[in-house]
């Protein structure tokens, strides 16, 4: 459904017996207050008319000849679902005007504004009216309710044209599929229902029957409903939890229960809603923060260790950001992102969030509303921070699983791979910030359940970092309005999914609209920077609920009157309106005198803001319904009465032994290792998102003279007037965690380090960000795993003296169909930040100069397990890797001062497919080649150089903080002076010949040219399933 000026229109609101004064003093504080700001009044009469009767349709089709890319991949995907198809699938975009409209009206809104001309042609047809090939044309359509910013954008530019559009007109956008040969509409209807739409949030139909506008929902007022717990046993009250989708467990509903007899009465249904959200897995975070016992064990049952925790998350990740305490940590575990300084009067704050189930469900929604809500908890940051640079991480399934072994109610991961990049590429382009980190990884325990992160860096004054909320300011909702889309969006992340989440769940789903959005980002930099309000944060999960409930902590209490919200469609209850986790809205704290100033600064730029209720300092948060007190909420156990149960945790010391590394052909594996879905090109990926917008892209994720060289980091200059970039990384090693999650945690940690080390960063000035997803972590061993990953992230946050500063936890990723409970592979996602003191002095990741040495830093361990080579060879159970927390520090801090004095000319880390594979990746970014003699490589345990093994070892072990180094021969003295605490060696040189040789005694044993690379890196391997 589409509404005019991109936003929806203003709705009439019943009012019942209620004067608009009592309204407006129901939110402008106590009950009896008079009323302040008749702006709102002005708000409520509108009246929402709805759609008229019929509509007319213009569908655009490019012209014959022209490429027709979606059309292609359409035409695929049928035949992939069985589809007897032997005709080419033509794509097509299409809009549903008003049906007042005159014929030569739309000829003129399609010729003059919705055709490109040159590429498309247009077809018109009048209400009611069905085409001649309807019957082979399948037309996609949103759901009613569902988000579409293509027909807002539509409808307003149509006003532009001065066409004469009735009160409260709309246009809809839908697609269009048509075959252009004979087909069987049944079994093309059956088919792109499935692969063509997303039943969560589009409908399909054949275009041989007329296609009806959306209506929009009858308006009703819902009255105060009250949910009696006293007479509820056990069992009741957890099958009200399960109907209600509240997701609380028994001991807090009966804390809740307890906490109402105390009052003498019963909850109304928005106060049940409230404690869910508030105090769901995803807001409360209550397994990382709450106590856990932890045993560990051997393989015979025997206890090894045991210890407790009284908060897992303070006692480990906090404990090491608290002991560290560097002077340059602004703002850490306290906001909606972390904040460091860059300079002295600049800081940068950073978020990684995830949205994991929404895009298991919509893959394309879930990932663009994940890249928006992480960009608004920037906005919400401090007092508002300026976003420069966004990041993305996909975990998916394998590529070309076979359709039998898709489980229950899981969409394919190839199409789940295809929606979340496409979402976070037209939410990250079209808001103006670029895309610039991250990256893929396919492994068959993503397949039910994908992960998606999705991460903002922005820049903020140091002035802006602190905010306040006090009693008296005005509750301002700003920026998109109220649906019921995302409905039990935080309590639905907190469980697991299940074969019928899809249909179960679909409210949970959002589509985002990033035109509102770069709006509200403009509106609010310039309401900082006017000192306009006084705090600022999102709405993100739980809606309202959270966003005002947390800010009201700071002042000790609030009052609402929901039925001020801007509501996108009549018919919603208050309590909808209250946790509805509609996209695009802020909530800010406004003193009263600036209220009518921030108003119309709003106003002027065409974003939406209405005041919807004050801040107090009562210690309650009170919410009204047309007057009606439809919620009254103790703030103190709204946010600490939450139960905290003691959980148990075990892990079950595994028995790996020392990897065995066979004799192979090293030319053949080689070329597996660059074709493996950890190390294959992402260019693909890549290519989609803009990473030069704003202009501050130093190092792009590709580098070299045809852009094919995969860097290690990205850096990003945040202001183009300042000297200092910012260079961002990011490590997970889930195959590692598989054999031990901490040395999966310890080894991302020291991925995401060695990324912004080699793009030129300071290793002394590097932040972290934890990212957890986890499986069911109320069953021991989950728990466990993840107890230990906490600990290895204490162990080297202090190691490597890299503070932790803001984090985000997703632990229910786990999927359950017909009794069997699969749980993703422990996965701990690490990014890392540090500044680079002169961006222009960044290292490059491909090979500069034929004649320059190759210098390997770092020693080489037989340790292999959960490396790409490991797998590739079926070497399972053995031991992984784990980096030496005493050394790795000075290996990063030598390596740091050769390239800040200017001796290295190129850099990659050792990382997937170890040496053979960094070489490779060298040469492919280069118009060069490398020779590497492996019988140099540094090496500690590892078989002889001519004993079986011994040269696949070196160079395909993936011990952590390695480097390579391109250096000027006559640099090498200089440089071993500073390398002298390290191991290291010279293993080669670049190379004119644009090959790569793997040399063994200086006999090559592996040589393949630079085309050969190529063709192995861009062509992804099958994995098993």
């Amino acid at each position: 459904m589409g509404f005019s000026n991109g936003r929806p229109p203003r709705m009439r609101v019943v009012f019942g017996s209620l004067s608009r004064a009592m309204l407006q003093g129901a939110a402008n504080g106590p009950w009896n207050a008079p009323p302040a700001f008749p702006r709102i009044s002005a708000r409520l009469p509108h009246e929402f008319p709805g759609m008229a009767e019929g509509a007319w349709r213009v569908e655009l089709e490019m012209h014959s000849g022209q490429p027709d890319p979606p059309g292609e991949v359409a035409g695929t995907a049928l035949r992939q679902r069985g589809l007897r198809l032997d005709a080419r699938v033509r794509s097509g975009r299409a809009y549903m005007l008003p049906g007042s409209l005159s014929r030569a009206e739309v000829e003129r809104a399609a010729t003059a504004l919705l055709a490109d001309p040159v590429a498309e042609s247009a077809r018109i047809l009048e209400p009611g009216a069905v085409s001649a090939d309807g019957g082979r044309t399948l037309i996609v359509r949103r759901h009613p309710g569902v988000a579409d910013p293509e027909g807002q954008s539509a409808l307003r530019a149509l006003k532009l044209l001065q066409l004469p559009l009735p009160s409260g007109a709309v246009v809809e956008s839908y697609h269009t599929y048509r075959v252009d040969g004979p087909v069987d509409g049944v079994e093309l209807l059956a088919a792109g229902s499935r692969v063509l739409a997303n039943p969560t949030v589009e409908s399909a139909q054949l275009g041989d029957r007329p296609l009806q506008p959306h209506r929009a929902p009858p308006e009703r007022t819902s009255r105060r409903t009250e949910v009696a717990l006293q007479p509820l046993g056990k069992d009741a009250l957890l099958g009200l939890s399960e109907h209600r989708g509240l997701a609380l467990s028994l001991a807090e509903m009966c804390a809740i229960q307890g906490h109402y007899a105390r009052l003498g009465r019963a909850p109304t249904d928005l106060e049940l809603e409230t404690y869910a959200q508030t105090w769901s897995e995803h807001c409360k975070h209550k397994t990382l923060t709450g106590p856990v016992h932890m045993v560990e064990q051997d393989a015979s049952g025997r206890v090894l260790r045991e210890r407790r925790f009284q908060n897992l998350l303070k006692e480990t990740i906090f404990a090491a950001t608290e002991r560290l305490a560097p002077p340059w940590c602004w703002s850490v575990f306290q906001d909606n992102a972390g904040v460091v300084g860059l300079t002295e009067d600049l800081g940068v704050a950073v978020k990684v969030e995830t949205h994991n189930h929404p895009s298991a469900l919509e893959p394309y929604g879930g990932a663009g509303t994940g890249i928006g809500g992480v960009i608004r908890d920037i906005l919400g940051t401090g007092r508002g921070a300026r976003p420069f640079a966004n990041l993305d991480v996909f975990c998916v399934g394998p590529e070309g699983l076979p359709p039998e072994q898709l489980p229950p109610g899981a969409l394919h991961p190839d199409r789940v791979l295809a929606g979340v990049v496409a979402g976070v590429r037209d939410y990250g382009n079209r808001m103006g910030i670029p895309t610039v980190a991250g990256t893929l990884l396919r492994h068959p325990g993503y397949t039910a359940n994908p992960l998606v992160f999705a991460g903002c860096i922005g820049e903020i004054p140091r002035t802006a970092v602190h905010k306040e909320v006090h009693a008296g300011d005005a509750i301002v909702v700003l920026g998109g309005r109220t649906g019921r889309d995302g409905i039990h969006g935080a309590t639905f992340s907190s469980e697991a999914l299940h074969q019928d989440s899809e249909s179960v769940d679909a409210t949970a789903v959002q589509i985002g609209d990033p035109i509102t959005e770069k709006k509200v980002l403009d509106v609010l930099l310039q309401a900082r920077d006017r000192d306009l309000y006084r705090a600022i944060t999102d709405c993100g999960a739980g809606g309202f609920s959270s966003a005002v409930g947390e800010m009201a902590q700071d002042s000790g209490g609030a009052e609402v009157e929901l039925a001020l919200a801007p509501l996108k469609y009549p018919g919603l209850s208050y309590a909808e309106i209250w946790i509805s986790e509609a996209q695009e809205r802020m909530v800010l704290a406004v003193p009263p005198e600036r209220l009518d100033e921030l108003l119309a600064l709003c106003s002027g730029e065409e974003v939406e803001a209405v005041r919807i209720g004050t801040f107090t300092g009562t210690g309650r948060l009170v919410l009204r319904w047309h007057g009606e007190v439809v919620g009254d909420l103790d703030l103190d156990f709204l946010h600490h009465g939450v139960p905290r149960p003691q959980r148990h945790a075990e892990w079950t010391r595994p028995d790996l032994a020392e990897t065995t590394w066979p004799d192979a052909d090293l030319a053949e594996l080689l070329v597996r290792a660059l074709g493996h879905p950890a190390v294959a090109s992402k260019e693909w990926v890549l290519r989609q998102y803009d990473h030069e917008v704003q202009g501050g892209t130093v190092l792009k994720p590709y580098q070299g003279p045809e852009g094919h060289a995969p860097a290690d980091g990205t850096v990003v200059k945040p202001r183009l007037d300042l000297p200092q970039g910012l260079a961002i990384g990011v490590g997970l090693a889930p195959r590692i965690g598989q054999l031990d999650a901490y040395a999966g945690a310890a080894c991302a940690i020291d991925e995401a380090i060695r990324n912004v080390v080699a793009a030129g960063a300071d290793p002394h000035r590097v932040a972290l960000l934890d990212n957890f997803c986890w499986g069911d972590c109320r069953k021991p061993d989950r728990l466990g795993s993840l107890v230990r990953a906490a600990e290895a992230c204490h162990d080297a946050a202090l190691a490597y003296g890299a503070p932790f500063i803001s984090g985000k936890d997703s632990l229910n990723n786990e999927y359950r169909a017909n009794g069997v409970e699969r749980p993703i592979p422990p996965t701990l996602l690490c990014t890392a930040v540090a500044p680079v003191h002169d961006a222009s002095r960044v290292v490059r990741a491909f090979l500069q100069r034929p004649g320059n040495l190759l210098v390997l830093v770092g020693a080489a361990r037989p340790a292999g397990g959960g490396s790409v080579a490991a797998e590739l060879l079926g070497l399972a159970d053995s031991a992984p890797p784990l980096p030496d927390l005493e050394r790795a520090p000075g290996v990063l801090a030598a390596v740091h001062e050769a390239m800040r004095r200017g001796l290295v000319q190129s850099c990659h880390d050792l990382s997937e497919g170890g040496l053979a594979v960094a070489a490779a990746e060298l040469v492919l970014g280069s118009r060069h080649g490398a020779r590497v003699e492996l019988g140099r490589v540094p090496a500690e345990g590892l078989p002889a150089l001519s004993q079986a093994g011994g040269a696949l070892a070196r160079a395909f072990t993936e011990t952590p903080t390695r480097f390579l180094l391109e250096i000027a021969p006559a640099d090498l003295e200089a440089l071993a002076s500073l390398l002298r605490t390290c191991a290291w060696a010279p293993v080669g040189e670049v190379t004119a010949a644009t090959e790569l040789a793997l040399c063994a005694d200086g006999t090559p044993v592996a040589q393949l040219s630079a085309q050969q690379l190529a063709r192995a890196n861009r062509v992804p391997q099958p994995i098993a399933s």
